[in-house]
């Protein structure tokens, strides 16, 4: 590990009653890093979010999260008929206080100045997806843990959304966990990853590497070796 680890995760079990979601999971994001977490619909990929977020109890295991998480969830849950100035408002509610100040966000992604208006609800689904970017961002995070950056988009929609993280991360060191089904994407955008299936961490390593694994080709990658 290089530097300061600002998401740790041991042995993390999660259930749904009976079922399980997440079975001693091991994982970390170091500062400044950008990780991915890979894996089919239904693996536990949304579960492992939502227990860094603390939005569903661990059966076993610890979560440490040093510094500040936000969460871009899946499907973005915008709030659809609040504006997309008041969205992103809403994202710096801290400690019992109101962020106001959105000038920042509208700097960082301009896309959204001519939007700021509008109700999100009529937004298509790139720029809902960046002002949930956006929302998350105003709480001013270490590590900004991404479920699903894909989902639904274009890739000219997708493209510009990468050119964004990669600004961040660049400038201001943000680091990044991306959840997502898209692998090629994820590896494209992410130094490291994690492939989760039925709840459990099956292979980690450098992207590179794992891209060149006839076992994560044939399963994400289409079949091609790269």
């Amino acid at each position: 590990m290089s530097g300061r680890a600002v998401v740790e995760v041991s042995g993390l079990t999660v259930r749904y009653g009976a079922a399980t979601a997440l079975d001693g999971v091991d994982l970390w994001v170091g500062e400044g890093e950008m990780v991915a977490l890979i894996g089919a619909n239904g693996a536990g990929k949304t579960s492992l979010v939502k227990a860094l977020s603390g939005l569903v109890d661990r059966s076993a295991g610890e979560v440490v999260v040093r510094g500040r998480l936000a969460q871009v969830p899946e499907g973005r849950e915008m709030f659809a008929d609040l504006s997309v100035d008041d969205n992103l408002r809403l994202g710096g509610w801290r400690n019992g206080r109101r962020g106001r100040d959105t000038s920042g966000i509208y700097e960082l992604l301009p896309e959204l100045g001519g939007l700021r208006r509008r109700l999100a609800g009529t937004l298509s689904g790139g720029q809902q997806q960046m002002v949930a970017i956006g929302r998350a961002l105003m709480a001013r995070p270490d590590v900004l843990a991404i479920d699903e950056l894909s989902l639904g988009l274009a890739p000219m929609v997708i493209d510009t959304l990468i050119a964004h993280l990669h600004a961040l991360h660049r400038d201001q060191g943000l680091a990044v966990l991306l959840i997502e089904q898209n692998a090629a994407l994820a590896f494209d955008l992410c130094d490291r990853a994690y492939v989760l299936e039925a709840g459990r961490v099956v292979l980690t390593g450098e992207t590179a590497e794992l891209a060149r694994d006839p076992r994560v080709a044939s399963a994400y990658l289409g079949g091609a070796v790269r």
